[in-house]
């Protein structure tokens, strides 16, 4: 395979710098690949097509005309980290969740972040994602966020930046796995020589994770995960990740409040979980608290939660944390609670609620990105210099109805990265989606998801716009990680019914 006509168009590539130089993370990887034919590259990534059908790696696409179960797209050409940027960012990530924790916490008990000014009490007082029922509470072990994902991109510039915080319910780990899988599977011979850093045990770290958060005094907890079905466009990840921890994968229909207890149906009887890893949100987990007509939670949920006999994970509540007018504090959370200075830097952020920033957002939406504050799946976003006047006039609208639900940031020039297109190996714009969970410690996924915008231009990398993957590489050694902490056993479950 030649490279010599591959070419990044002006912006900051992955594997190679502006003068055309491989750069020496990717060095053992590109003189291997560029012994590749063609052809043969073309026959290794339809294989790992193949490969992700016959395994069933699915997701789901609400409303599109084609149906709703597709096959997850995926490029064989890995995104590769060196290990000290790595670090770095490792670093960072930890940095953020163990602030954000505390400013959950906070927000809910006490809410001192407000009374000393540091974050606008009007920002708390009208937010969607505040929960008053969690006011005065304190979840196990004091973990709101068990999962986080961390959606980072890298500029122009080439400095990697947060771009936003996902502590509801994020999705995507899955694929992280089935890529490499697929990748070993498919295109083994690119690991020869390469010190890539494993991924596999995530399973494993993220059931310690929920066990060692379960409410205390209970010995063998039992997990389960809670879907709301097959019809959600993450039911594979939720299927894939109950699979691997060896818990049960249980439905609203499947648990029950009993006696203060939460209990799953078995074919044996009753049998008492502890610990619920829900991918449901707030509004559907219990009738009696929230949306009286869900059909997906388990009514009577949230007085065991508060009662403190079972743990969900998240915790709800967590959304207040990644409400993207929020988002914009979070570098002064970190120096309010950790008195720290952040490692990893925010995209700078325009606050449609505030007069002055939203006067200077309505002035350039032909320079900015607009987005809702509490959308997701790249939904409802404006991509401000690739709209047009129309659009532009119609987004001006809705923010002068609605400014607190707005935010604005300047277009950012995403990194790229090589990509196979038909024939040829073309620069594609990729985010980074890495994994933190959070329980006894903080433990960052090597890596994460890196997601494609396989449109050429785009910079929307969303799968549910048109997005694919890519295996992400960090390239070792990494410095010792230690072991992992020993797993609290599981109590044997009796096989849902």
């Amino acid at each position: 395979m030649n490279f010599e006509q591959y070419d990044c168009g002006g912006h900051f590539d992955e594997m190679f710098a502006s003068d055309g130089r491989v750069r020496p993370v990717s060095e053992i990887f590109i003189r291997r690949l560029e012994r590749i034919s063609p052809d043969e590259l073309r026959r290794y990534q339809r294989a790992a097509e193949m490969t992700l059908s016959d395994m069933g790696i699915t997701f789901a696409v609400y409303g599109h005309a084609d149906g709703t179960e597709k096959v997850w797209p995926f490029d064989i050409l890995p995104r590769i980290i060196e290990a000290g940027e790595w670090e770095r960012i490792e670093s960072g990530l930890k940095q953020r969740i163990r602030a954000l924790n505390l400013f959950i916490d906070d927000v809910y008990n006490g809410r001192r972040i407000l009374r000393d000014g540091v974050v606008p009490e009007e920002l708390l007082a009208t937010a969607k994602a505040l929960r008053q029922e969690c006011v005065g509470f304190h979840p196990p072990q004091g973990v709101w966020c068990h999962i986080t994902g961390t959606d980072l991109v890298r500029d122009a510039d080439g400095r990697v930046y947060v771009l936003e915080d996902n502590l509801r319910c994020p999705s995507g780990v899955s694929y992280v796995l089935e890529n490499r899988e697929v990748m070993k599977r498919t295109f083994p011979q690119v690991f020869q020589g390469m010190s890539v850093v494993p991924v596999e045990d995530y399973p494993e770290r993220l059931l310690d994770t929920l066990l060692s958060t379960a409410p205390a005094g209970i010995s063998q907890p039992t997990a389960v995960v809670l879907t709301p079905g097959i019809y959600n466009s993450a039911y594979f990840e939720h299927c894939f990740l109950a699979q691997q921890m060896g818990v049960e994968l249980v439905q609203g229909s499947d648990l029950i409040v009993d006696d203060g207890y939460v209990y799953m149906r078995t074919t044996r009887g009753l049998q008492r979980v502890d610990v619920i890893y829900r991918r449901i949100d707030d509004d559907f987990l219990d009738p009696k608290c929230f949306r009286p007509d869900s059909m997906l939670g388990v009514a009577g949920l949230m007085e065991v939660y508060r009662a403190g006999r079972v743990t969900l994970a998240n915790a709800p509540g967590t959304g207040i944390a990644d409400d993207k007018a929020v988002y914009a504090y979070v570098p002064r959370i970190i120096q309010y609670y950790l008195g720290e200075e952040p490692i990893l830097a925010n995209v700078p952020t325009y606050l449609c609620a505030d007069e002055k920033q939203r006067k200077h957002v309505l002035a350039n939406l032909d320079k900015l990105v607009v987005k809702p504050t509490n959308e997701s799946g790249g939904y409802g976003i404006l991509m401000g210099p690739q709209a047009s006047a129309a659009e532009r006039e119609e987004c001006g609208r809705r923010i002068r109805e609605n400014p607190r639900n707005y935010i604005a940031q300047p277009m950012l020039d995403l990194s790229t990265v090589p990509t196979i297109v038909g024939p040829s190996i073309e620069a594609r714009h990729v985010d980074l989606r890495p994994f933190v969970l959070l329980g006894r410690d903080v433990y960052v996924l090597p890596g994460g998801l890196t997601r494609v915008a396989l449109r050429q231009g785009s910079m929307v990398v969303n799968s549910s716009q048109g997005g694919g993957s890519k295996d992400t590489w960090v390239q070792g050694p990494l410095p010792s990680r230690g072991e992992l902490p020993p797993r609290t056993e599981s109590r044997q479950s009796q096989g849902a019914s």
